[in-house]
């Protein structure tokens, strides 16, 4: 099974699941087109999960597809072929290699969990 988006105007309206020969005989009347999505597809690597849960970067990126996996009301940029999720906060700037939005202050190194205070420009600990 693999993971399809909908999209209109470069915006996706919906994701299913389904075989790669339901497409041969889908009747679609409405408008827009679907795309392939891989659900093991995070800033143009792709990933796969091990026995214990974890998540590595595969050996193989030939499964890395259009750089994010696809959610409702992302963005799909048509002349990158790439799937990107809406932004979240203004001060952020989308790195145009793995399709990912980026604070202007990078994320704390040293393992305590932060979230971003927009309006200070900061990460606060929580």
């Amino acid at each position: 099974m693999a993971h399809y988006a909908k999209v209109l105007d470069g915006r996706v309206t919906k994701v299913i699941v389904a075989e790669a020969d339901f497409f041969d005989t889908f009747e679609d009347d409405t408008p827009g087109q679907w795309i392939q999505t891989s659900y093991n597809t995070v800033g143009g690597k792709h990933y796969t999960q091990q026995e214990d849960g974890t998540w590595v970067e595969s050996e193989d990126q030939s499964n890395s597809l259009r750089k994010n996996y696809a959610g409702t009301n992302y963005h799909y940029d048509a002349d990158a072929d790439a799937f990107y999720a809406p932004k979240e906060y203004d001060s952020w700037v989308l790195n145009t290699t793995t399709y990912l939005w980026e604070p202007p202050v990078a994320y704390p190194d040293d393992g305590n969990p932060y979230e971003w205070n927009e309006e200070t420009q900061t990460w606060d600990a929580l």
